[in-house]
């Protein structure tokens, strides 16, 4: 596992998707299947 060296060092943006490439640079990309933000999960009855 990894350590946190920098906390809140970028602002991100809903939607987006961020992560560190081979080069070790922050990348940001739009986040593929957003259209779907009412959509719900189902809650199961199970005990």
């Amino acid at each position: 596992m990894g350590k946190i060296i920098v906390k809140n060092a970028i602002k991100r943006e809903k939607g987006k998707l961020y992560y560190i490439d081979k080069s070790g640079n922050v990348c940001v990309t739009e986040r593929k299947g957003t259209a779907r933000k009412g959509a719900q999960r189902k809650k199961s009855n199970k005990k």
